[in-house]
């Protein structure tokens, strides 16, 4: 996205991110924009602790829980110590794993020893959704990721933004460039709708019970 913008700044775009857009250089600032630039920005670093809580609340005995973090993400530093903090309220000791590539995916998961994985949303994780959950899978790890494609693909859980939503948000964006309006006068809009998803049948497989109220509060089980 930031290689978009320095080709141009006449040609209208829109993005979709799950970091801030200002940290990241996009737009100056959320309610105006400035420039050719605007868009949508998904609940992602917000939701990491709520990831963990989850877990625990999945795997109650859980001494401790990894953190799987892309170590060149713009958001890594700021993961980290917000796992950090989050996991000293819960009595758990915290093991942070870094993977940038295939081969480093395969092995953290050979080597992982604690309960259970928080993975932090990141575009390299998000593309291989079905390789973390085969990966997840044959190492017997109960994991939780940011998207609903995750459990979708064989997954354990997943909390975090709606991509629908989200993808409705962008395209009504486009659509308001296309007729005429300014990226600039286009406030970033954020995706707030965020569900819970769990996949049953990967519980099972992992030998799981998924508490009942847990499950009552999920927005879809995967069965």
């Amino acid at each position: 996205m930031l290689a978009a913008k320095r080709a141009t700044t006449s040609v209208p775009i829109v993005f979709q991110v799950g970091v801030d857009p200002v940290r990241l250089g996009l737009v100056t600032s959320l309610n105006r924009p400035g420039g050719n630039v605007t868009g949508v920005v998904n609940l992602a670093l917000e939701l990491g602790p709520k990831r963990l809580q989850l877990l625990r609340e999945l795997l109650p005995t859980a001494t401790a829980i990894a953190v799987l973090i892309n170590p060149h993400s713009p958001v890594a530093d700021a993961a980290e110590q917000q796992m950090q903090v989050a996991v000293r309220a819960l009595g758990v000791q915290l093991q942070v794993l870094h993977a940038s590539t295939d081969r480093e995916l395969e092995t953290v998961f050979a080597g992982l020893s604690p309960s259970g994985l928080v993975v932090i949303g990141d575009p390299f994780f998000n593309s291989r959704a079905e390789q973390l959950a085969v990966l997840a899978s044959r190492y017997a790890v109960p994991a939780v990721y940011q998207f609903r494609e995750f459990p979708a693909a064989g997954g354990l859980m997943s909390y975090g933004s709606s991509l629908l939503d989200a993808h409705r948000l962008t395209g009504s964006y486009t659509g308001r460039v296309l007729k005429g309006d300014a990226p600039a006068n286009l406030p970033v809009q954020q995706s707030t709708k965020v569900e819970l998803i769990i996949n049953l049948k990967a519980a099972n497989t992992l030998g799981i019970a998924v508490p009942v109220p847990l499950l009552g509060r999920a927005d879809e089980v995967i069965e």
